[in-house]
Formats: C-alpha cells, sequence, structure tokens
C-alpha cells in the first residue's frame, strides 16, 4: 500500500484545493447514481454532470501541483491524501440521498462554482482564466439542469414537494460554509488569484431566490452552526468516499491499463 503525501499549507495551494476538492467529491457523489436515477435520461444526465467536475477537478489540481511545486499531479493529489488534507465543502459529502436532495444540492453548489469561475477569469494567475472559461459553460448547465428539477419537484406531487422540503431542511444548516472567508480567501484576494467566499453570498442569494420564488421555497435562516470541510475537518462520510476512491491507487500506485 502506497504511502500518503501531503502538501505544504500555502494559501493559494489551500484556495485551489477547496475548488478542486469540491467538485471531486461532489463527482463522486454523483456517479453513484449510475443506474439509479429516476428515469434513463436522469441516469446519462447525472453521469454527464459528474463527467464535467472531474474534469475540472482534473486541471483544479494539476494547477494546485504545479503552484506546491513538490512534483505532486492530480493522480496523487485526488487519491493519495489523507482525509485532514481535503478541502472540499462539506455539502458535498453528505451521502447521496433521494433525487430532491441530488438535485437541490446541485442547485446549491453548481451556483456556488459558477460564480466563482466567472470571476476567476479575471484571475492573476497564468493558468486559472482558461481553466475558468471553460468550466463556466459547464456550470451553466448543472445550474439549469437543477433549477429545472427543484422547480418540477416543488410544484409536483405532495410526494415531491415534501421531499424537496425535507432536502432543504437537510442542506440549510451546511449552506454558510460556502461564505465563511477566513486567511485563505483574504490571501486570494489580496493577490488577485480570486474571490473571497464572502464576497459570492450576495450574488448566490439572489441566483437562488430567484428560483426559490417561482415555487414558494424560501432559504431558511442561518443558524449558529458552520461546517468545516473546507479547513480539514469533516464528517464520518468522507472517509467511507476515500476508502472507496483511493483503493485501486493505493493497492497498485502508478499502475496502467
Amino acid at each position: 500500500m502506497t504511502a500518503s503525501i501531503r502538501p505544504e499549507h500555502r494559501a493559494d495551494v489551500e484556495y485551489l484545493l477547496r475548488l478542486g476538492d469540491t467538485t471531486l467529491i461532489l463527482g463522486q457523489r454523483l456517479g453513484e447514481w449510475c443506474g439509479h436515477a429516476p428515469i434513463l435520461e436522469e441516469d446519462i444526465a447525472l453521469a454527464n454532470v459528474a463527467l464535467d467536475l472531474i474534469g475540472q477537478t482534473r486541471a483544479v489540481l494539476t494547477r494546485a501541483g504545479e503552484m506546491e511545486d513538490q512534483g505532486f499531479d492530480e493522480d496523487q493529489l485526488a487519491y493519495l491524501r489523507e482525509e485532514r488534507d481535503y478541502r472540499n465543502l462539506t455539502m458535498v459529502e453528505l451521502p447521496r440521498g433521494d433525487f430532491a436532495f441530488t438535485v437541490l444540492r446541485n442547485l446549491f453548489v453548481s451556483t456556488w462554482l459558477k460564480l466563482h469561475w466567472e470571476r476567476l477569469q479575471d484571475s492573476a494567475d497564468a493558468e486559472l482564466p482558461g481553466i475558468a472559461g471553460k468550466a463556466l459553460k459547464e456550470a451553466r448547465y448543472h445550474q439549469q439542469h437543477a433549477a429545472d428539477w427543484v422547480l418540477r419537484l416543488a410544484d409536483g406531487t405532495d410526494e415531491s414537494r415534501a421531499r424537496i422540503d425535507t432536502a432543504l431542511a437537510e442542506l440549510a444548516r451546511y449552506v454558510p460554509e460556502m461564505f465563511t472567508a477566513d486567511a485563505v480567501d483574504a490571501a486570494a484576494e489580496a493577490g488577485k488569484l480570486g474571490p473571497s467566499r464572502a464576497a459570492l453570498r450576495e450574488a448566490w442569494e439572489a441566483e437562488i431566490a430567484s428560483v426559490f420564488g417561482e415555487c414558494g421555497l424560501t432559504l431558511p435562516a442561518a443558524g449558529a452552526f458552520v461546517s468545516t470541510g473546507t479547513q480539514g475537518v469533516h464528517t464520518e462520510h468522507l472517509g467511507r468516499i476515500l476508502a472507496e476512491m483511493q483503493y485501486l491507487q493505493r493497492a497498485y500506485p502508478g499502475g496502467v491499463w
């Protein structure tokens, strides 16, 4: 079994890991829908969204490895870190849930990612604007796809509405982490690498309110709880995902097909 790696805790690398790890883990969760979606079209659609997210992960983790300058590539960063060194939003590591939970989570996260990609097109970094330009097109589709399903379920049957309401109650407590700025955000903003998470809150809330306003949903007020996945403190669910994700690379390091 190959040994773990540990990147340096540099602010610019941490900033990129927050993006790359979020797309990686959400892509993994969406991959769990293969063969299980409610209709065949959605089986294909969710798999395609997952593939888009993994493509974004590859680009961002490659750039993070270049910045980190220890020679780590995208595969090492994806598969050889310990749980505490992942920086994804806690929301994306939560269990798959039902279809309502999945599409509402996709709406929340794709909107957050879209706002990041929009602003990263103006990054002072040499590579990020190009990465962001491609990812933005994908994120817009992901957001629209999720929004269409949220509206359809919220305005559907009593059962579908109840499931959306339940998903909203479960997910709302993890929203504040999306906008809790810290020293990493401050450094990224000061160095013109990318936006602080706090700077995205107003636009995110406006876009979510636009969707919710069409179907009578309301985002609950934030409570005192703030999840901490972006600081490397995770739920028990991430360890289970990583055990599955990392097995092949750790058992057969450097293996090729």
